[in-house]
């Protein structure tokens, strides 16, 4: 039997990048995945079709990240038409990169309300839908903990407040025997941040295998946090660079 067989997954930004990676992970491990777009409709389409055809169950809703009720609202609708939601996948985020003095209220509105509300708002509807053994995987980054170059600030500010965010979320959760983990990644290879992309020398030069990740190597520790082997694993924040913060 598939390690995922007779869950219910929810993804947020789920239609490209890493969460598309993490869509199709989950659903070949056997989980029924939901995923969230904004934009990427056409992208949405042609993944579910994808899956589909491989006899995998999957479907998305349309729902911002950025509008917590938007996506609260679309956590208790996808509860209930599934029964619940054990696995849940925080993955939607934005990076702004400019010089610290060039950035606006409006990039630290739009930052902090996609990669740390979000987060909050979405976590704390799923978890009225799981049931104990559920699990809670949020994308943070190696940013978090050590950032090598400039125009990074806003983001690492907000991805940093998920690290105490998963901490105290271990300790309420733990009695009802939900984990709950941060995933790290380093430079990944994604339309947010290309391989040949303008700073991907600069990063490279940082990363002690030499070389970027894959979205699927993110999926599958992922795949790994939401499967029952990872059971005694809670709190923590599980870095996945390459060595980038070595």
């Amino acid at each position: 039997m598939k390690r995922l067989a007779n869950k219910i997954a929810f993804v947020t930004g789920g239609s490209k990048g890493m969460g598309a990676a993490i869509v199709t992970k989950l659903a070949r491990e056997g989980a029924t995945v939901i995923f969230t777009y904004v934009k990427g409709a056409a992208a949405a389409e042609a993944l579910i079709a994808a899956l589909q055809e491989e006899g995998l169950d999957v479907a998305s809703r349309p729902a911002d990240s950025a509008d917590p009720v938007s996506l609260a609202n679309t956590i208790n609708e996808v509860a209930a038409a599934y029964g619940r939601i054990d696995v849940l996948v925080n993955n939607a985020g934005i990076y702004v990169a400019k010089a610290f003095e060039d950035y606006t209220l409006e990039d630290y509105e739009a930052t902090m309300a996609i990669n740390t509300r979000a987060v909050f708002v979405g976590t704390q509807a799923a978890l009225r839908h799981m049931p104990e053994g559920g699990r809670v995987i949020t994308i943070g980054s190696c940013m978090a903990d050590r950032v090598v170059g400039s125009h990074g600030t806003l983001y690492s500010m907000s991805k940093s407040a998920l690290t105490a965010f998963n901490k105290g979320l271990a300790r309420d959760l733990g009695s009802r025997g939900i984990t709950t983990n941060l995933v790290q990644p380093g430079p990944v290879d994604t339309d947010m941040n290309p391989a040949d992309g303008p700073f991907s020398d600069f990063q490279r030069q940082h990363i002690a295998l030499g070389h970027y990740g894959t979205a699927k190597d993110i999926a599958e520790l992922v795949a790994f946090l939401a499967g029952p082997d990872s059971g005694y694993i809670t709190g923590t924040a599980l870095t996945i660079d390459g060595g980038t913060n070595s």
